[in-house]
């Protein structure tokens, strides 16, 4: 992807542009840590929904046993020239305990519903606490555009 943007954005358009994202993409790269493991890091489908980021995994993955052991989590798209990334605490939801609107709005973006595999799958849900973006250099400074869960300059409006 070519960067067309050389003029800085600020915190509303950045959040607002982020937010867009966060509703439309599909994959997000999950980092999660294990005190005795080590990092890990898998691309997984998501889910954004206008609170928390909603990943599912088998229930006998890495990613589920890290957030188990260690729930701090880092969360990034995949495109390196506008740059979104996340950190938050992650939980974990068995199938007959994930909320079910997360569920059917998972089931609804993807078209494949975790809850009827026949292997245990988790929904895990992230709720950030930091969120930084930019796009290109001239956005490096100011990038954080949540801090301690709260969108800097108020909260962004909702649809």
């Amino acid at each position: 992807m070519e960067i067309t943007q050389s003029e800085r954005r600020d915190s509303a358009e950045r959040t607002r542009a982020t937010l867009e994202r966060l509703a439309a993409e599909r994959d997000m790269w999950v980092s999660t840590a294990h005190p005795e493991h080590g990092p890990h890091q898998v691309p997984l489908w998501f889910l954004w929904d206008g609170r928390a980021v909603w990943v599912c995994t088998a229930e006998t993955s890495v990613t589920v046993r890290n957030v188990r052991a260690e729930p701090r989590v880092r969360l990034a798209l995949p495109d390196t020239a506008d740059v979104v990334t996340l950190a938050g605490r992650a939980e974990c939801f068995a199938s007959r305990d994930v909320p079910e609107e997360a569920a059917e709005a998972f089931t609804d973006k993807f078209g494949w519903d975790p809850r009827a595999e026949t292997k245990p799958h988790v929904h895990v849900r992230v709720t950030p606490s930091t969120v930084r973006a930019w796009h290109g250099e001239p956005e490096l400074r100011g990038r954080v555009i949540m801090r301690d869960g709260a969108w800097l300059g108020g909260a962004p409006e909702t649809t």
